[in-house]
């Protein structure tokens, strides 16, 4: 269990919100982990049984159907979602997908769209990444032509979180390919538009829970209302979600550095060697110690990027190196923790095994740790 007594990053409301949500993922999330990785996708069910104990969206306006809280909220569900092991997307859904819908979708998009989001009818993905494009978005290759008014997607997309569950996908798609990054636009694709199929279901080193997805578009035809924001905006409007995006993966990242850390002073407490349990040796407190330092830094750092955040004062650079610095302990903490375990750290049955593979991704989606160099540097 995440110790909260000393965050300053929340207030009696939140800590009361997080005993709810702590309380659900106990009941309807814990439960299922295992299946859910067996199955390689999380029920859609999942999906409903969030929306009606409001853990999705909880930014998203009144006029919509939400609470309009604050971006704690969202914290709060990323850190329980990460500490249990649990990788259902519906992060992606309310700190991702949900911005880009309230700050350039069109009212009629806002009033279709979100209220179904926020109950968990309608799943989101966004489709950025293709086969010869990752981090440079300006590479990308899926086109979408204008044909009168509508516009016609061709191209393909990989490792799209949600691929599979999704019903609607934000589409990153070039309207003009000669203008580079200005010529990049958003669209709201509806899953059952005609031309749109999914690929399969990828097979990941970890994260087995998530579906993860290769999605393909051979003259799907979208209607011009379907443009999310304006023509040759696209690349601008992601790059101003940056900062929530990369918050939001580091929030996530350090409570799962914690779990990791929690799993190595439990096992270590239990196990036995030469007459003595494993943390009574020096090199057992020392690794654990410094570990405890980092993640005691951690958190002083997360909630101050919170409370920046909640001011709308948190940098792109900012938000990156804490992307950076989040994900690389969460690495240690899950990679020295499993050393800890021993042969046992190797083994499926023991949770640190999982927490390992899982990890791994972090310091490569949303931006690799590579990236985050680059962008920090720039500002040095």
């Amino acid at each position: 269990m995440l110790d909260t007594a000393r965050r300053v990053a929340f207030d009696d409301q939140h800590n009361q919100f997080r005993d709810t949500v702590r309380r659900f993922f106990a009941a309807e999330a814990t439960p299922n982990l295992e299946r859910w990785q067996s199955q390689g996708v999380i029920d859609k069910s999942f999906w409903r049984q969030c929306g009606e104990a409001g853990l999705l969206c909880p930014t998203a306006p009144e006029a919509y159907g939400g609470l309009g809280l604050d971006f704690g909220y969202n914290a709060i569900v990323g850190e329980e979602h990460a500490y249990i092991g649990c990788n259902s997307g519906i992060t992606l859904q309310s700190d991702i997908v949900l911005d880009y819908l309230l700050a350039y979708g069109s009212e009629a998009q806002k009033q279709h769209y979100v209220p179904r989001m926020i109950t968990g009818e309608l799943i989101v993905a966004i489709a950025m990444t293709e086969p010869g494009a990752g981090s440079d978005l300006q590479g990308i290759r899926t086109t979408a032509r204008q044909d009168g008014n509508h516009y016609v997607i061709n191209g393909s997309k990989t490792y799209i979180t949600n691929g599979q569950n999704a019903d609607l996908i934000i589409v990153v798609a070039k309207t003009d390919p000669t203008q580079g990054a200005k010529g990049i636009s958003l669209f709201l694709v509806d899953a059952e538009t005609p031309g749109f199929a999914r690929g399969r279901n990828l097979d990941k080193i970890g994260q087995h829970d998530a579906d993860t997805s290769e999605l393909f578009f051979q003259d799907a035809r979208v209607p011009a209302s379907a443009m999310l924001g304006q023509e040759g905006r696209g690349f601008y409007y992601l790059m101003g979600q940056l900062p929530q995006e990369r918050l939001s993966i580091a929030v996530s990242a350090q409570a799962g550095a914690q779990r990791a850390f929690d799993l190595g002073v439990e096992f270590t407490r239990e196990r036995k060697a030469f007459g003595k349990t494993v943390l009574d040796f020096q090199n057992t407190k020392f690794v654990l110690a410094e570990l405890s330092a980092k993640l005691q830094a951690g958190w002083a750092h997360i909630d101050w990027c919170l409370n920046r955040h909640y001011r709308k004062e948190l940098t792109a650079t900012e938000a990156s190196a804490a992307k950076l610095l989040h994900t690389e302990l969460q690495w240690e903490c899950c990679d020295k923790s499993l050393q800890l375990h021993g042969g046992a750290g190797y083994m499926n049955d023991y949770p640190i095994a999982r927490l390992w593979r899982d990890a791994r991704v972090t310091r490569i989606f949303g931006g690799t740790s590579e990236i985050m160099k680059e962008v920090v540097g720039r500002a040095v």
